[in-house]
């Protein structure tokens, strides 16, 4: 390599000189301007500029003295070091320190454009802080909180055992005795508990403590230590020695890979539905193949009601139904509970709308029922509203022509369910109300005033006489609809023919009366008669049960009653037995309704599958005035039921002479006490009140009329001076009314 020796020519101020390998020769450099450059005081200021006067001073080559030499590098010795040819003059030193102040001034910019990062001091020294401050609390707050749960649970079972031991009475002997031994028994147990439960908060705070001194005494100790001995400049240095120290410790940032939980991140920790999340969740379900992917036909959007929904489209060969029977597994894979799942067919067979609850459905109050802003009588031929679903879209149903099934456990909210029917039926005025409380108690008794027939008193008997007066009914009502030459009863045939109103017969826990050993089959063939024959003559029945069973609601009339209402049920088969068998297998189960969900419940009435439903709920208040307002309309269309007719009204109105004598016969008994009835009576005080009544009878006509027994003439006291009389018990003269024209009381 040859090198020539010239004069160095200077570099642009943006660059280094360049570097030459120089022999000692004679050389000529620029000498310094004469006159100082007119800046400013500032020593950097002067140097800059001095750099830059220099540059801009051309040079012309300074003639090489001497002979070209050959320079061989490996040659080199200590007498001809690599030196900068920049670090022969004051003015190269300059250019130096510029590029030098450049350099340091865009750090300073980089830095400070890093602070608001995750990289900046302040953030540093954030995480820096909570690392620290999670070291300190340590995981001991685990073991104290179970201790604390262990210590109040015990403390409650030894209240409990305590009080039961001290109210044993001490005349039971061994109960008393062994009620105090298990009474001191929880009492150590739970002494116990609190003692642990205390050790574990001392053993907690004293680690804490220990934990604490490391991490914030040396920081608190340099800040007083500077404050003493330096005042505010020491005070300074030692905070700036602490945010170092907690910038050093959170130096690293976290890393969202490190996140174990990232994973597993689902709608249930508040994650946005995306599709990649639907393909996880139904791949996760078995629905799809692991190969397989969803069509998104309508994007995951939330709902006013804050809810996703979406509609997607299945692979092919993949069922909607597969889907529905998966619920469980979806919900599963979302992270949420089965009852915010809802998965319905949309248009095709291989179509899902699929919607998410965020929170579980129904569990909210429950807004007023439509009924209350009726300003006219409803109408039972038409919709009647049911309730929202889980999409907050109001259900309604047709009734007319149909009949229907209640089911579920107690507390389920069948009572509530039931009014939503119940109520639209007593305000149209034109529907006769017929109903059969098998509880026996008071959910349907508001409606009593509104019933042509009510058996209130949970009686097989009364209940099988009832479903004969349905039966004859039925019989006259298809009679009329033959002589008017029509199938069934239309609207327009009820509004001109009263005999043809619609009627709504509604049982109530029909479970009492299909056990009965004597009349349950009974009531059974006859219910189903009624039912797959009613219909068209303008007979609608509804039941409800708390125990759907097969024993209860046998299959053959079941499948009669198209409406189902599937309430909260404790078991699948519970539910198959009101919506039918396969239901459940199908991904419709009552057993997966919350208790929550009180009045929630899958209603079958109309399209291809259940749909979820909470019926309108009315208070007891509300029902009360809706039962007022449909007495002033059935009071006003003359629709409203009399007072029940008495026993002796009804044999006066046969005009029978006989009748007439019974019948005021039956008015002798109460008379003189009209709230009370006497069993018995004398045959003299019997004739005296017929006398009274304008009626001659003779004691032989009236022992002809009310033929007794040997047992019923014995002579009884009467009277204050308990004279022994021949009488009359009510009991024969009322089986003599029965026996002679056929009517009860």
């Amino acid at each position: 390599m040859t090198e020539h020796l010239t004069e160095h020519t200077p570099a642009p101020a943006e660059s280094m000189a360049t570097v030459t390998f120089l022999r000692p020769v004679s050389t000529t450099v620029p000498p310094m301007p004469s006159e100082p450059p007119t800046v400013g005081p500032d020593d950097r200021t002067v140097v800059l500029e001095t750099a830059r006067v220099i540059l801009d001073k051309p040079t012309a080559p300074t003639p090489v003295v001497g002979r070209v030499e050959k320079v061989d590098l490996d040659d080199f010795d200590a007498d001809a070091p690599l030196i900068p040819a920049w670090m022969y003059s004051a003015e190269g030193w300059a250019v130096w320190a510029g590029v030098f102040y450049r350099a340091r001034r865009r750090d300073f910019r980089r830095w400070v454009r890093r602070q608001p990062t995750s990289k900046g001091y302040v953030r540093q020294f954030g995480r820096g802080a909570r690392r620290t401050h999670e070291w300190v609390v340590g995981f001991e707050g685990v073991r104290v909180q179970s201790a604390a749960h262990t210590a109040h649970v015990l403390t409650r079972e030894a209240k409990l055992a305590a009080r039961h031991a001290r109210f044993t009475p001490r005349i039971l002997g061994t109960k008393k005795e062994l009620a105090m031994k298990a009474s001191e028994k929880a009492t150590k147990a739970a002494e116990e508990a609190v003692l642990l439960h205390k050790k574990a908060k001392k053993d907690r705070n004293r680690a804490r403590n220990l934990r604490a001194g490391v991490a914030y005494g040396p920081p608190l100790a340099a800040i007083g230590t500077g404050y003493a001995m330096a005042g505010g400049l020491g005070l300074a240095a030692g905070l700036l020695s602490t945010f170092a120290g907690g910038a050093f410790v959170g130096r690293k940032p976290y890393d969202e890979e490190a996140d174990w939980t990232s994973d597993w991140r689902s709608l249930g920790d508040g994650d946005r539905m995306t599709a990649p999340m639907l393909d996880a969740a139904f791949r996760a379900a078995k629905v799809i193949a692991s190969e397989e992917s969803l069509g998104v036909m309508q994007m995951p959007m939330l709902d006013a009601r804050g809810a996703w929904t979406a509609v997607l489209d299945l692979p092919p060969g993949v069922p909607a139904k597969k889907a529905i029977r998966a619920t469980d597994e979806l919900a599963a894979a979302f992270g949420v509970e089965e009852a915010q799942v809802s998965v319905a067919k949309r248009g095709r067979a291989g179509r899902i709308e699929l919607y998410v609850s965020r929170v579980l459905p129904f569990t909210d109050k429950a807004a007023p029922g439509p009924l209350l802003a009726l300003e006219s009588p409803a109408n039972f031929w038409g919709r009647i509203s049911i309730g929202p679903d889980v999409r907050g879209i109001h259900q309604s149903i047709s009734v007319v022509e149909r009949s229907g099934l209640i089911g579920g456990e107690p507390g389920a909210g069948k009572s509530a369910s039931g009014n939503t029917i119940l109520l639209a039926a007593a305000l149209d005025p034109r529907v006769i109300l017929h109903l059969a409380d098998g509880k026996g108690g008071g959910d349907l008794e508001p409606f009593e005033p509104l019933c042509e027939a009510y058996e209130g008193d949970a009686d097989p008997e009364a209940f099988d006489k009832m479903l004969d007066d349905e039966l004859r009914d039925m019989k006259d009502r298809y009679t009329l609809l033959k002589k008017l030459g029509r199938r069934k009863v239309t609207e327009e045939l009820a509004e001109k023919y009263p005999e043809l109103r619609q009627k709504l017969l509604w049982v109530d826990e029909l479970m009492l009366y299909t056990t009965d050993d004597e009349y349950g089959k009974k009531i059974t063939r006859k219910l189903r008669n009624l039912v797959s024959r009613g219909r068209a003559a303008g007979i609608i029945a509804f039941c409800a049960t708390q125990k759907p069973g097969s024993d209860v609601v046998d299959t053959s009339l079941r499948d009669l009653l198209s409406i189902r209402w599937a309430l909260r049920c404790t078991t699948p088969e519970a539910s198959d037995t009101i919506l039918g068998k396969g239901a459940a297998a199908s991904g419709y189960s009552a057993k997966t309704i919350q208790s929550e969900m009180r009045g929630a419940g899958l209603l079958w009435a109309e399209g291809t599958n259940p749909t979820m439903v909470r019926a309108d709920y009315y208070t007891d208040d509300q029902v009360t005035d809706l039962i007022e307002r449909a007495t002033e309309w059935r009071r006003a269309a003359g629709t409203l039921p009399s007072d029940p007719v008495t026993l002796a009204e009804q044999l006066l109105k046969l005009g029978d002479e006989d009748a007439a004598i019974l019948a005021h016969l039956l008015d002798a008994f109460h008379h003189d006490i009209p709230d009370m009835t006497t069993d018995w009576l004398p045959g003299q005080v019997l004739l005296d009140h017929l006398k009274n009544q304008g009626l001659t009878v003779t004691a032989e006509r009236l022992g002809a009329l009310v033929v007794r027994t040997d047992e019923e003439k014995t002579k009884r006291p009467w009277g204050e001076k308990g004279s022994r009389l021949s009488g009359y018990p009510l009991g024969r003269v009322e089986a003599t009314i029965t026996a002679r024209f056929g009517l009860t009381a």
